[in-house]
């Protein structure tokens, strides 16, 4: 198994808190940063771009997305240019559809080739990935986010999928593959075997790093202590003498 330094693909903090942001913005394997606004009313962000420039105030270097949240392509791309302003490591998130189904192609074409550094997000079959593709193709550095994780949530496996989009890719250098929405740790190692650029994963997940390598048996054992634990401190009790006699007396 590879050591973390040792991986190619890159890792991104994904959350919307400012604290858990800058704590991983201390680890020298932690490459970039994504968020959304469903992540940042989970976190309880009230000002979106109080909560950017905060962000931004720190991360001055690594590429962070911030996401558009208009429905209409012509205010999508108002609110796109308007947070691509805000600092030169910023990508700008753009779902692939809006909520109508629409597809966004036009609109990713021509913030890529105005020079925006854009994020397609929202991405879960390959005929998405081969269309925005053609629409980044000569454009700016960009993002295509496949959510990998919430496809896997429908019961289908996402690694050939994303196999298939590394190859879709590999023509447009300029155009980075992350694996979105990761569920576990091992997602991170998938990530990196096939050849994918990114993968976006929470803290929580982040926090099992530590766990890479570790010896199985000892790991049973922890396991092992750990429910011992627990149920003492909750002081469980169970009468097995009662248990006994009365197992004793149904069979007289």
């Amino acid at each position: 198994m590879k050591a973390v330094s040792e991986l190619k693909v890159k890792i991104f903090g994904d959350g919307a808190d400012l604290a858990g942001i800058l704590e991983l913005s201390r680890l020298p394997y932690i490459k970039g940063f994504t968020t959304n606004p469903t992540l940042m009313r989970k976190a309880g962000v009230g000002d979106y771009a109080e909560f950017a420039a905060e962000v931004l105030q720190h991360i001055k270097t690594q590429p962070v997305s911030f996401e558009v949240f208009a429905d209409d392509e012509e205010t999508m791309e108002a609110q796109a240019k308007h947070i691509a302003g805000w600092a030169k490591n910023v990508y700008v998130k753009i779902p692939v559809t809006n909520t109508k189904r629409e597809p966004m192609y036009g609109l990713i074409r021509r913030l890529s080739h105005e020079g925006i550094q854009v994020n397609v997000t929202a991405m879960m079959t390959l005929e998405q990935v081969r269309d925005v593709g053609k629409a980044l193709d000569g454009g700016a550095a960009s993002n295509v986010s496949v959510f990998a994780g919430r496809v896997a949530d429908t019961g289908r496996d996402p690694l050939p999928m994303m196999r298939e989009a590394v190859e879709i890719l590999r023509g447009n250098p300029k155009a980075e593959l992350i694996w979105a929405s990761p569920r576990e740790l091992l997602n991170i190692f998938q990530a990196d075997e096939i050849g994918c650029h990114i993968i976006t994963v929470t803290n929580d997940i982040l926090a099992k790093l530590k766990l890479v390598g570790k010896d199985l048996g000892e790991f049973s054992l922890d396991t092992v202590k750990m429910f011992h634990g627990d149920a003492e401190k909750a002081g469980y009790t169970l009468d097995v003498t009662a248990a006994a006699r009365g197992a004793k007396s149904s069979k007289s």
